[in-house]
């Protein structure tokens, strides 16, 4: 089967897309990506298998995307560029990632009668209801969040197949009416072909606490600099990443006088973020509870658990039912800075159940969480579109 995966920015790195790229070529399905590039970048390309094809865009043209559902610049920029490649190509299906490409999909499997897949990895309503760009008055304007609902079920019931990646993202569509027989859970689970468990150890004068992704107000950490002042000055925090909200983080530091207690790395590449999060005795996942986060999962929830380390989360739904399953780290309630600490204390005092909890969650990761479970369910859904 010929494949046209279209992504809404530039590729790569994204480690989902890599990971299915990686199992639908290996069983001898011919994958091209359609994704744009702001950068200096070939605009074919090939990555493991596939063929990449590129359109470079202006910024000016990606920040109508927030509009895109009420003017037609931004789909505009992508029909004849699709268009042009299923006249080349003939694909057969059209995968297209997150919800705001959707347009496209219905509109080529009108036109070419192609398979059209729809790859939800978020909540993405949810997601624009807390995102700062939208929540200004031109914002408001150009992105209604009702519209992005009715959009998104509309979309779901015009698509063949729908991916989704935890079984709350699959129970929320159902409750939508959405049939349940159209919808296959692909989730983020960890493919330990990509994944090196660190080398380095935790420092044993230290509790050391470790967050790594973006830093946006969605993402907690106001919760956790905090509770730092409730708790001895050994216990450390570690922050990796970038993002609009890191000066406010850094206040916050100052304001509970805790900036000798707190770290902020930047960006960092992948083996120096391995490497950091080795020196961790606890890895954190602080995201504020949302109808977003309570339908999504994030990769890094399956690299700490492979790599034993044990996990202290807020308690968004599917992060809190993995974490309980698995006994492989423990919840607070996501505002609640006090509870945060008061479990920071207590495995403070109890490393040895640190250890029972790193194990714990590297035994569920291998049995349950691995992508080659993810891995066939995709390969299974597409056996399934070969023969209709």
């Amino acid at each position: 089967m010929k494949i046209l995966m279209v992504l809404d920015h530039d590729f790569p790195p994204d480690i989902r897309v890599e990971n299915e790229i990686e199992t639908l070529t290996r069983v001898g399905h011919e994958v091209h990506i359609a994704c744009f590039t702001m950068k200096n970048k070939a605009l074919k390309d090939n990555f493991e298998g596939a063929t990449i094809h590129r359109k470079v865009i202006s910024k000016l043209r990606h920040k109508t995307s927030v509009g895109c559902l009420k003017l037609p610049f931004y789909f505009n920029f992508w029909r004849g560029f699709l268009i042009d490649l299923q006249h080349t190509y003939n694909f057969d299906a059209i995968h297209i990632h997150d919800l705001p490409m959707a347009q496209l999909g219905y509109e080529m499997k009108k036109k070419f009668e192609v398979r059209f897949i729809l790859d939800l990895h978020e909540n993405w309503p949810a997601l624009l209801a807390q995102a700062d760009h939208v929540k200004g008055l031109l914002g408001k304007m150009l992105s209604n969040n009702n519209q992005w609902k009715h959009y998104e079920k509309f979309m779901c019931l015009q698509a063949d197949e729908i991916i989704v990646v935890v079984e709350e993202a699959k129970n929320r569509l159902v409750k939508s009416n959405i049939p349940a027989q159209k919808i296959s859970v692909v989730s983020n689970t960890l493919n330990t072909a990509h994944f090196k468990v660190p080398d380095s150890k935790p420092d044993k004068d230290y509790l050391t606490l470790f967050y790594a992704g973006g830093i946006n107000r969605h993402r907690g950490l106001q919760t956790i600099i905090p509770a730092l002042a409730l708790l001895p000055n050994k216990v450390r925090l570690y922050i990796l990443g970038d993002g609009s909200f890191v000066d406010e983080l850094q206040s916050i530091a100052r304001q509970n006088n805790v900036v000798d207690q707190v770290k902020f790395f930047g960006w960092q590449a992948f083996e120096k973020m391995n490497q950091l999060m080795g020196e961790a005795d606890i890895c954190l996942i602080p995201h504020v509870k949302s109808d977003h986060t309570d339908n999504t999962i994030p990769h890094k929830l399956f690299q700490y658990m492979y790599a034993k380390k044990p996990v202290v989360a807020s308690n968004c739904d599917p992060i809190q039912r993995i974490i309980e399953e698995s006994a492989s780290g423990m919840i607070y309630q996501w505002e609640d800075s006090e509870e945060f600490s008061k479990i920071i204390e207590k495995l403070l005092k109890s490393p040895e159940q640190l250890i029972t909890m790193g194990e714990n969650g590297y035994q569920a990761t291998v049995k349950n969480y691995l992508w080659k479970n993810d891995a066939a369910r995709l390969v299974k859904l597409y056996a399934t579109n070969d023969k209709r």
